[in-house]
């Protein structure tokens, strides 16, 4: 496997997070592979073979070519049918709200093609392009100018909404809401009501994912072989906490995470 992140334009560093590729020769990639929620949404542009998106446990469709994934909330399984080449784009949580006129909440749980967000002429070419380009810095390139034209000039995301997620980031998912809006509780209900808009989901939901998230960070990276010292240092009130949050986000037990291959994807994205 071959991974590779690359950084954004500083006028888009606030909203993309980075850029990334995945190569895969097609004699090693036939594995089903469960997808674990990360807090952010991606653009993909499937550049190799076709890549299944199981709906059950026998059932799939193939995922759209060049698409946005919303949030997720519940681990998904893909499996390559061949050959994988991808390049995408990982928004911040707020990023990608700034570029479509789409309420955000309307992508979570599910793959968007790009032609359902804009229009299908000016995508095509942006697929065409990102096929042709002869590197991953052409296709940044191509990408960025495509973001830049679209980029909304006046501020699509509240205040308040960016400082809720960005207080979330920083605090590894465990701020609450009232301390982020510390004596003015009055603007809870505008924050709930437009950070599912916004963002996708809800400030608790977003919150759960980005502790997880650092949890297994701190797993993967084996800072400690103590499950309960990653539960406490992660503000989970328990071990039993901590599990059961771990299981629901990714369908199995801290333990058996690092030994699962079908983990092999998201042990590569989340390291």
């Amino acid at each position: 496997m071959n991974y590779q992140t690359f950084q954004p334009h500083q006028d888009l560093e606030a909203l993309v997070s980075c850029y990334w590729t995945l190569e895969i020769p097609a004699e090693y990639s036939a594995e089903r592979q469960r997808i674990v929620p990360d807090g952010c949404i991606e653009m993909a542009f499937i550049l190799g073979d076709d890549i299944k998106r199981y709906t059950s446990q026998d059932e799939f469709i193939l995922q759209p070519r060049a698409m946005v994934l919303g949030q997720t909330l519940a681990p998904f399984c893909i499996e390559p049918t061949g050959y994988v080449n991808t390049f995408a784009i990982r928004f911040y949580p707020y990023g990608f709200a700034n570029f479509v006129t789409t309420p955000i909440e309307q992508l979570a749980n599910k793959e968007t093609p790009l032609t359902s967000l804009f229009d299908a002429s000016i995508v095509n070419e942006l697929e065409r392009s990102i096929i042709n380009a002869e590197d991953t810095k052409q296709r940044i390139a191509v990408i960025e100018k495509f973001l830049l034209e679209r980029l909304n000039e006046q501020s699509t995301i509240d205040t308040i909404v960016k400082q809720t997620v960005d207080a979330l980031l920083t605090s590894n998912g465990t701020a609450t809401i009232t301390t982020i809006l510390k004596e003015d509780l009055s603007k809870r209900r505008q924050l709930e009501r437009n950070f599912k808009k916004q963002i996708g989901v809800s400030p608790k939901q977003l919150g759960r994912v980005i502790r997880l998230q650092s949890a297994l960070k701190m797993l993967l990276n084996k800072e400690t072989d103590s499950l309960t010292k990653i539960a406490y240092e992660s503000d989970y009130f328990d071990q039993a906490h901590f599990n059961k949050d771990f299981k629901e986000f990714t369908g199995i037990s801290p333990t058996a995470f690092l030994s699962n291959e079908q983990m092999a994807l998201s042990t590569l994205f989340y390291k």
